[in-house]
């Protein structure tokens, strides 16, 4: 009897500790499962979270140039040209240079789910404004010639579709233009790096006053590790089980046999 009420004793210990544990452990599997209820409880803090791509409040999105769908788009257009004769030097061999002339990005939010997750489970956002994501997919690139006189040139169904303002210095005898696209599609995998906020009741992850967004494009998927405070959880719960089982045996064999 006395073994019995000593293990119930040390279960009444155990008890708080197995508590904090499965606490601490459920905390950190709504942050790997990139739940909105776990990250909420961290608004105004910078996070890093891995996961895939997801369509945004308003479903998947189109590219503007190529037409592909996806989450985040944005393209650049390049103006080739060669330099006016006044710009080179005497003798001077004439080269090809090249300006920006129109520069785009979306702002539409997108999701992040965690890896293995329905598509249509609950999901956090990213607002990309005024981000570049690093190694996003190249969907395309294009040049367009300038008309030559008597030449039949290919019509450029692109200029239309650019969005943002073109604008630059038209610098020397213009070659072609070149129109280069990037997107992000649906299931990508991202790691993104900002700060955790709540906007109508949505978390979104957006640039931190002092800094950006970081938004990583394919990164690897990290090999699958048991999570220490798992561990440390259900070992807690098991010992807290056992004394706790086993002392009330014990005692209720002790009080019977006396």
């Amino acid at each position: 009897m006395v073994i019995g009420v000593a293990l119930l004793a040390i279960a009444v210990v155990l008890l708080p500790l197995t508590v904090i544990g499965l606490r601490r452990w459920l905390r950190q599997r709504g942050l790997a499962q990139l739940l909105p209820s776990a990250l909420a409880a961290r608004q105004g803090q910078r996070v890093t979270l891995t996961g895939v791509a997801a369509p945004g409040p308003t479903g998947p999105i189109e590219s503007g140039l190529a037409g592909a769908e996806c989450v985040w788009h944005g393209h650049e257009v390049l103006r080739h040209y060669r330099p006016l004769a006044r710009d080179r030097a005497d003798g001077a061999v004439s080269e090809r240079a090249c300006d920006s002339i129109a520069d785009y990005g979306s702002e539409d939010l997108f999701g992040l789910v965690a890896e293995g997750r329905s598509g249509e489970s609950q999901r956090i956002y990213v607002d990309p404004k005024d981000t570049e994501p690093r190694d996003a997919e190249l969907c395309l690139k294009r040049l367009v010639g300038r008309p030559q006189p008597g030449v039949a040139a290919s019509a450029d169904d692109l200029l239309p579709r650019v969005r943002g303002r073109i604008s630059g210095v038209f610098r020397g005898e213009t070659i072609e233009f070149e129109y280069r696209e990037w997107i992000i599609r649906p299931g990508a995998r991202l790691r993104v790096t900002g700060e955790l906020s709540v906007r109508d009741g949505r978390v979104v992850l957006v640039a931190p006053q002092d800094g950006s967004l970081s938004v990583e494009h394919g990164v690897q998927e990290r090999p699958t590790r048991v999570s220490p405070r798992r561990r440390e959880a259900l070992l807690l719960l098991v010992a807290f089980a056992l004394c706790a089982i086993a002392g009330a045996v014990l005692t209720a064999a002790g009080l019977s046999v006396g």
